[in-house]
Order: structure tokens, then C-alpha cells, then sequence
């Protein structure tokens, strides 16, 4: 009876670490890195700025609405043929509705402007939640990386520990001498020194997974496949994609259309203002006479044209002139830059993707010969030193399988971030193996 209370208590609580520990997957990271990561909601903040900014162009477009009002009072009344000319205490007050625009249209010029520059705010928050994923999917994959990087060590002290008791038994029957153990021994401890590191690196990579996504308590990473759309298509058409989508290219051309617009709002100076305002207006005086106008409404309006400023509208117009040569010229080089980048993830996807099945058939060959090795270490047909490099063969050929079956998984993912496609492609579900929709 005391045993089965203990195991049940034992069922219960690894049930309770189980439910415990959350399990996501890459698309559940990625979800929760756009909610919760602080950088991502600090760079969020510059649409709301953004869009102020055409409220605030709207706003020159609109009149403007303002109340007055005045009260004096003086120390005496003048009295001229018995009128009173000077009262003791006047009050004035009323509205004015005015507008003021420019001949050139420099108000709508300024309102489409904000508007493009809206619309720059919102590629480059793109540009930064893409690059922001990328960053996640890093970890995510030096975290899997980290986790293999474990079993492999510990699979290598259990191979290196039947090595070190095979070594024993030979010693005891003095087929080999002591060197051998020796030899065995000093293998043995410099793999299990390789696990604890590899233990603390795992341990690091978690960390800086969950500072990145905003995740709290244990959790566990699920291994899914990524969908890979690039087997079949080249340079070329990953080039024409990422000039369509590259949310820095949308941004450079939208700086260009700004620097655009901003010429044509200088030479808006260049044109008269037009000012139309009307007014209403009540005056109550103590005492009143009969030539107080007590009530009245006016309008006005009139046409400003500065004659001279000092050259300042030249000015701003060649510095207008000059920044819209800027913004065509870094067009071109976020062009070319973006060119280069899909380049270089290319051919790093194709490196690690055609890699693989040499590097699996590496690792399967260096099973058998490692497998061959140890047992002719037992039957005296080999020595120490065999098994020590089958051993160390068979270790890099696994690092090396590790490293590039993730690294593949990775540069999918960096593929997408260099054409522009990788949070449209995780908004449509098209990351993971089988989640198209």
C-alpha cells in the first residue's frame, strides 16, 4: 500500500511538471514575439507618431476658429456737449472664423506627404518585425542546436565509457597495457567536460529565447518542419521577388516620392497667401450712448505676397532640390544592397540544403566504422589509438550533420526575411511543413 501511495504521488507530480511546461512551435513564437517584445511594441509606437503627423497636416487645410474678449474699465467719463464720449467700463468680445491658403497649394502638398509618410512608418515597422523574427528563429534554432549539441556529448560519454571498461578488462588480462586505460580515461573526461559545457550552452540559448519572445516558466521548443517554396525557383526570380516585397525597398521609394512632394511644397512659397476671415463681435459699454455699436459682423479678405525674405525660398528650394537627388540616389543603393543580401542567403540555402544527405551518409559511415573499430579493440585487432579517431570522426561528422540540418531550417527562413516575405508569409501560415492554407 505505502508503495502504490508513492507512485501515485510520483504520477501526479510529473503529470504537474507536464502541464507545467508549455510546448510551442516556431509560428507560436513568432506570435508571441509580435505581442509581447518590447522592442517590437517601442518601434509600433512610431505609427501612432506617424499618424499624428497627418492630423497635423489636416489641420493646416482646416480653419480655425478662435474667441476673443476684452474689458476695460477707466478712472473717469469724458462728457463733450453733455454726451458721454468716454464710458466708465467696456466689454468686447466675439469669433473670428479664418483661413489661410497658399496660392501653390502647399497645405494639400503637406497632407499627401504625411500620408506617404505613414505609409514609410509602416514598411519600415515591417522591415523591423521581419528582421525581429529572424532574430527568434536564431534562437529558436541555436536553442534545437544546443539541445542536440547535449544528446550528442551525452551519446559520446557512453561510447567513450564502454571504451574506457573495455580498456579494463583487456588491462586485467594484460592484452594491453596501462597506457591504453590511460588513454581511455583522459577521453572519457574530456567528453564529459564537452557535456557540461554543452549543458550551459543550452541553458543560455533558453534565455536568450525567452528574453527575445517574452516567455516565462518552462517550456519545451517542437521540432516541425519548415515548408521550403525555393526548390525550384533561381536567383533571378528571388531577386524580382524581393524587389516587390523588400519592405526597405517600399520604404526608399517612399522617402523618394516624400523628397518628391517636398520640392513642390517649397515652390508652394513662391505663390501669394490667400486670407479669408470672418467676425463677430458684441461690445457692451457702462454707460452707453447712442453712438455705441453694440453688434457687428465683418468679413475680410486679403492677399499676402512676401517680396523679399533675404533668398530663403531659393535656399529651400535648392536644399529641397538636393535632398530629392538623396533620396533617388539611396533608392538605388537599398536596391543593390537588398540584391546583395538575397544573394548571400541564397547561396547559404543552397549550401546547407545540398549538404545534407553527403553529411548523413558521412555520419552513417562513421557508425559502422566507429562500430567495426571497438569491436576489433576487443578482440585485439586494434588499438587505443583506432578507437580514438574512429571515435572523434564519428563526433565531428555528427556536428557537422547537426549544424547543417538547422542551419538549412534557418536559412529558409533567412531566404524569406532577404525577399521580404517572412512575416507575410507567417501571417498567411505558409512557415511550418503542411500549414499552407
Amino acid at each position: 500500500m505505502k508503495k502504490f501511495i508513492i507512485l501515485l504521488f510520483a504520477v501526479f507530480f510529473f503529470s504537474l511538471e507536464a502541464w507545467a511546461q508549455q510546448n510551442y512551435t516556431i509560428n507560436d513564437l513568432f506570435s508571441l514575439a509580435l505581442k509581447k517584445a518590447e522592442r517590437i511594441r517601442i518601434v509600433e509606437e512610431n505609427l501612432k507618431i506617424s499618424e499624428e503627423g497627418k492630423y497635423k497636416a489636416l489641420a493646416g487645410l482646416l480653419p480655425t476658429l478662435t474667441a476673443f474678449g476684452k474689458y476695460t474699465e477707466y478712472s473717469e467719463s469724458k462728457l463733450v456737449n453733455s454726451q458721454i464720449i468716454q464710458p466708465n467700463k467696456s466689454k468686447i468680445y466675439g469669433i473670428t472664423l479664418e483661413e489661410r491658403l497658399s496660392l501653390g497649394g502647399k497645405e494639400f502638398t503637406a497632407l499627401s506627404s504625411a500620408k506617404d509618410a505613414f505609409k514609410k512608418t509602416e514598411f519600415e515597422v515591417n522591415s523591423f518585425k521581419e528582421q525581429y523574427l529572424l532574430r527568434v528563429a536564431q534562437d529558436v534554432y541555436y536553442y534545437l542546436k544546443a539541445k542536440r549539441a547535449v544528446e550528442i556529448a551525452q551519446t559520446n560519454v557512453e561510447r567513450l565509457k564502454k571504451h574506457r571498461d573495455a580498456a579494463k578488462i583487456r588491462l586485467k588480462v594484460g592484452e594491453v597495457t596501462k597506457t591504453d586505460l590511460l588513454r581511455a580515461e583522459a577521453e572519457l573526461s574530456g567528453a564529459e567536460a564537452e557535456l557540461i559545457s554543452a549543458k550551459n550552452n543550452l541553458k543560455v540559448a533558453k534565455s536568450n529565447l525567452a528574453r527575445d519572445v517574452g516567455l516565462e516558466g518552462d517550456f519545451e521548443i517542437l521540432e516541425e518542419k519548415l515548408n521550403d517554396p525555393y526548390l525550384n525557383l533561381t536567383l533571378d526570380h528571388l531577386k524580382a521577388f524581393a524587389k516587390d516585397e523588400r519592405p526597405e525597398i517600399k520604404a526608399a521609394s517612399m522617402a523618394k516620392e516624400i523628397a518628391k512632394k517636398n520640392v513642390n511644397y517649397v515652390i508652394g512659397s513662391f505663390f501669394p497667401y490667400l486670407i479669408l476671415s470672418a467676425t463677430y463681435q458684441k461690445l457692451d459699454q457702462d454707460p452707453s450712448n447712442q453712438f455705441t455699436n453694440k453688434e457687428s459682423k465683418y468679413a475680410i479678405a486679403s492677399i499676402n505676397f512676401p517680396i523679399f525674405e533675404g533668398g530663403l525660398r531659393r535656399a529651400e528650394l535648392s536644399e529641397a532640390k538636393a535632398k530629392l537627388r538623396q533620396a533617388e540616389l539611396q533608392y538605388e543603393d537599398t536596391v543593390k544592397e537588398v540584391f546583395i543580401d538575397v544573394e548571400s542567403a541564397y547561396f547559404n540555402y543552397l549550401t546547407f540544403r545540398d549538404t545534407i544527405k553527403s553529411l548523413e551518409d558521412e555520419v552513417a559511415y562513421a557508425k559502422d566504422n566507429f562500430n567495426s573499430v571497438s569491436k576489433q579493440y576487443q578482440f585485439g585487432l586494434a588499438n587505443s589509438i583506432d578507437v580514438t579517431d574512429a571515435n572523434t570522426f564519428l563526433l565531428t561528422a555528427e556536428k557537422k550533420l547537426l549544424d547543417a540540418q538547422y542551419n538549412y531550417q534557418l536559412a529558409i527562413l533567412r531566404l524569406r526575411q532577404a525577399t521580404g516575405t517572412l512575416l507575410k508569409g507567417f501571417v498567411n501560415n505558409e512557415i511550418l511543413a503542411g500549414g499552407n492554407k
